[in-house]
């Protein structure tokens, strides 16, 4: 199996300045340096899919790309462990420790990175891939090619040469050190070509290759400079003298293999040769959807990557050069004759602003026609006539406009006295709809993904945006910005029919989006002087909490630091080691929920008490930090964050705070009823998913059990424990409840023995027990699973869908995930899709009956609304009736209804 070096006529500086360059890289090899150089625990997405790995793999990536200028690129990645050396050596990498589970699925998905890059990528059967590399640049440099090879495989020196590099990293994946063949004779003391008899000689603990006893790097280097190769070496054996030239001569067998084992394979028959592999433009749509998939927000990142795209110094794509505006800069009038001649028909709509509430200014706003006229404006320089004349258009629902983040348009334009009708395309939602995985919904990801249009931002010379100027390359920037999002509202009509989500645009989430822009304004009261006492308060424990910490111990250390921690509970007090990680054993809280099960110590309970009162600490800082100059609190609600449909909040997260705990109740009650109200009244619907689930399963005996209006709990956990429902003890009540919940989650039985600290055999009899009593819940998880991985997505009872292509995936972790997802998503998505109906109708119904009433929040499933003086009683009466109304299902939707000075009071 080895080949003799091809000897190749050295380059002259000018012949090397003017060769193709071909960069190879070992994809294996980088990614493990990679996944032990960044902690899993850092870089892992929403849905638990380690990324560690492949951000390093890709930030290592972009800059070797950057810094070599390859015009030719391909990446080598090992098939498995059975190669022609496993065959010929059965002891070949045994000793390797199993792939860590954070790191399986993460070299496929680097595979899918490439791919969207255009890179071609290889693995042979049988062989690693240092052999294809080998293949590879061996043929290069016979053809003229000047090669880097980036890999951390020492092996890959003896391919060394004139024409070829090696760039070994030193320091993780973000260092590499050049191997020329002058910095392998000063490393080694001997040429590339005669590094595999050194290899040999020295033997390789970590391809479990055995060395000579007593022989290390100096030794070999001296007999292989001294005797010329390993050949002669072999041959003059008897003339090594001492206890080195004996242990010499009893493993020349084993050295002989480790020579042939060593030596890299450079004739493989790829099918391609080194001119095959010249760098293409990026897959940008694709690229684009994996980063976001991944949740690779960093901008430095994304910069450096596409600043490396072949295709990025040439011509835009075509559909961006068929692009045509016809712009005017609207500074002194003319608004209102423009509006009169082209605002009859679809215009796309584009803001520069700041909507900030208190600060909503729109800076500027540029408007565009299919046909090509567009037109930008600054609000401020306009006169009162085309004021009017905006508001008129902007106000009319006869006039169609086509928008970008609908509710932002809306909310900063309140500010201004504006209203906003006749939206009939929102592309941000439009595109969650089409593909609600994604991360991001920004419109220059969308322009390039669905119209292969690179979009410019308005700015200035650093970067930032200029408001309220009249200069013309960003009132250009700002009208095809407003020509995009009308050309992208044309491409998402066609997808959302193809997907069946034109309805859930049209019937929900655009008038859901016109809802809560009229929350986010409103807001909600905030009681400032409570919640500065409760921050106090909090910041008291967190104190004790350190006190207590330290007084266990008998000494200081930071909390906050998990090496110290490490050092005090497994060093010190030497408790039960936890799960082992790079950074030492695991402190995070289940870890220390385990040890204050396992063990006596106060504290792992210390430790979780400090971390819990922190957290809330952090939480009423924030909070405060909110209050905005109208003493209330104003979230922003997003729509396009959870693909199961449900909304969420931000500045602040109003879900960070706990429903069920003293504190929780405590910081709710920071949240009052505000000047002219009378009362909050709290609303949502009981065990809504588990009411779902019973109806998508049609489960006789589930739906039974919700109908006869009794605890449903109990009443399951009879029927699952075969005892009267009066035998029924709180433990057993407690089981039945972590299954149900546990099933419209997608629990597995290992998951359900965590929640219920018994053991995974006990759990699955419990959950074998509850699927022979409710037979049809058990064929429903199975169907909707089989179905999902059969058509490659999931769908809630009103159509929304949710793709998830890793069910099909060979990766055991990832396709367990979306099982998992494939569960859960149709019965949550379908409980967010009823709870946005009821909100819609509660809202409508107050309009219809000229109430002052009005809705401020909707968190987890609940929607808290403010009562105007006089109006409890329709109020309630109309929200009940609303929200039970909303859908049909087999087990019947339940209100829960409270009143209450503040949010706290008003539970149910």
């Amino acid at each position: 199996m080895t080949a003799s070096p091809t000897a190749t006529a050295s380059p002259t500086a000018s012949d090397a300045a003017s060769a193709p360059r071909l960069l190879l890289l070992d994809g294996h090899s980088l990614a493990y340096r990679a996944f032990f150089a960044l902690p899993a625990e850092n870089f892992t997405t929403a849905v638990g899919q380690p990324t560690n790995a492949i951000y390093g793999f890709t930030s290592m990536l972009a800059n070797t790309l950057r810094d070599e200028e390859p015009t030719h690129l391909a990446v080598a990645f090992d098939v498995s462990r059975k190669t022609w050396r496993s065959e010929r050596y059965a002891e070949y990498k045994a000793t390797r420790s199993a792939t860590p589970d954070e790191f399986k699925g993460q070299v496929e998905l680097i595979g899918e990175l490439l791919d969207a890059m255009r890179v071609p990528r290889f693995a042979v059967e049988g062989y690693e891939a240092d052999d294809v590399i080998a293949t590879l640049a061996t043929r290069a440099a016979d053809e003229g090619f000047q090669v880097s090879i980036v890999t951390g495989d020492r092996d890959a020196f003896q391919l060394v040469g004139d024409r070829v590099t090696v760039l070994y990293p030193t320091k993780g994946v973000s260092e590499l050190t050049r191997f020329t063949p002058e910095k392998v004779l000063e490393k080694y003391g001997l040429p590339p070509a005669r590094y595999p008899d050194f290899a040999a000689l020295r033997g390789d603990p970590s391809d479990n290759l055995p060395g000579i006893p007593g022989v290390g790097e100096k030794t070999a280097a001296k007999w292989i400079n001294q005797f010329g190769s390993l050949d002669d070496l072999a041959a003059r054996a008897d003339e090594v003298k001492g206890k080195a030239g004996q242990n010499l001569r009893e493993h020349l067998e084993s050295v002989r293999l480790n020579r042939v084992l060593t030596e890299l394979v450079r004739d493989i028959d790829l099918g391609c040769g080194p001119a095959d592999l010249a760098r293409e433009p990026y897959d940008l749509a694709a690229l684009t959807v994996l980063l976001d998939a991944l949740e690779f927000r960093n901008p430095s990142l994304r910069e450096r990557l596409f600043a490396v795209d072949p295709g990025a110094a040439g011509e835009q794509p075509a559909a961006a050069a068929e692009v045509e505006i016809s712009g005017e800069i609207l500074t002194g009038g003319g608004l209102a004759g423009w509006l009169a001649e082209h605002g009859t028909g679809p215009l796309g709509l584009a803001t520069l602003d700041d909507w900030k509430l208190g600060a909503g200014t729109v800076h500027a706003v540029a408007l565009a026609a299919a046909e090509g006229p567009a037109a930008w404006f600054d609000p401020s320089g306009i006169g009162e006539e085309d004021e009017r004349a905006f508001a008129a258009w902007s106000a009319d629902a006869a006039r169609p406009k086509v928008l970008h983040n609908a509710k932002g348009v809306r909310r900063v334009f309140a500010e201004h006295g504006w209203d906003v009708a006749g939206i009939t395309m929102d592309t941000a939602l439009a595109a969650y709809l089409v593909q609600p995985g994604r991360r991001s919904f920004a419109l220059d990801a969308l322009s390039v993904e669905f119209l292969a249009r690179e979009l410019a931002q308005p700015a200035d010379a650093g970067g930032q945006l200029a408001f309220g100027t009249d200069d013309s390359a960003e009132a250009e920037a700002l009208m095809r910005q407003a020509r995009t999002i009308l050309d992208l509202g044309e491409a998402f009509r066609g997808r959302l029919g193809e997907v069946g989500a034109d309805h859930l645009l049209t019937d929900l989430e655009l008038p859901t989006s016109a809802l809560l822009a009229d929350m986010e304004r409103a807001g909600i009261a905030a009681d400032r002087a409570w919640l500065e006492r409760l921050e106090q308060q909090f910041a008291a424990a967190v104190q004790q909490a350190v006190t207590e910490a330290h007084a266990s111990v008998g000494h200081e250390f930071n909390l906050g630091s998990p090496k110290q921690l490490q050092e005090v509970l497994f060093g010190e007090l030497g408790l039960p080691k936890t799960k082992k990680t790079k950074t030492g054993y695991t402190t995070d809280a289940d870890a220390l929920t385990w040890l204050a099960t396992q063990t006596e110590h106060e504290l792992p309970v210390i430790m979780l008490r400090h971390r819990e009162q922190a957290r809330l600490r952090t939480t009423v800082e924030g909070l405060i930090k909110t209050i905005a100059s109208d003493g209330r609190i104003h979230t922003t609600f997003q729509q396009t964050v959870a693909a199961t449909g449900r909304l969420s909040s931000t500045d602040p997260n109003l879900q960070n705070i706990p429903v069920r705990t003293d504190e929780g109740r405590a910081i709710r009650r920071g949240f009052v009823v505000g000047e002219g109200f009378e009362s909050l009244l709290t609303a949502d619907y009981s065990q809504i998913e588990l009411r779902v689930m019973a109806h998508l399963s049609q489960d006789a005996g589930l739906i039974e059990a919700f109908t006869t209006g009794e605890d449903l709990h109990t009443t399951v956990a009879s029927q699952v424990f075969s005892v009267g429902k009066e035998q029924v003890d709180a433990e057993m009540r407690r089981r039945i409840k972590a299954m149900s919940y546990g099933l419209a989650y997608g629990l597995s039985a290992f998951g359900l023995s965590q929640q219920l600290s018994i053991s995974p055999d006990e759990a699955r009899g419990l959950m074998d027990t509850y699927f022979e009593r409710f037979g049809g819940v058990r064929d429903y998880l199975h169907h909707v699973v089989e179905e999902a991985r059969a058509v490659g997505y999931t769908q809630t009872m009103l159509g929304r869908r949710r793709y998830l292509p890793d069910l099909t995936s060979s990766n055991r972790q990832r396709r367990e995930m979306a099982e998992r997802m494939a569960l859960n998503a149709p019965i949550q998505g379908t409980a967010a899709d009823i709870v946005k109906i009821a909100m819609l109708r509660v809202a409508e119904a107050l309009a219809r009956e000229g109430l002052r009433s009005r809705m401020l929040l909707q968190v987890h499933d609940e929607i808290v609304l403010e009562v105007a003086p006089g109006e409890r009683e329709p109020v309630e009466e109309l929200v009940r009736r609303e929200m039970s109304g909303a859908v049909t299902l087999r087990a019947p939707l339940d209100v829960s209804v409270g009143h209450g000075d503040t949010w706290e009071s008003a539970a149910h």
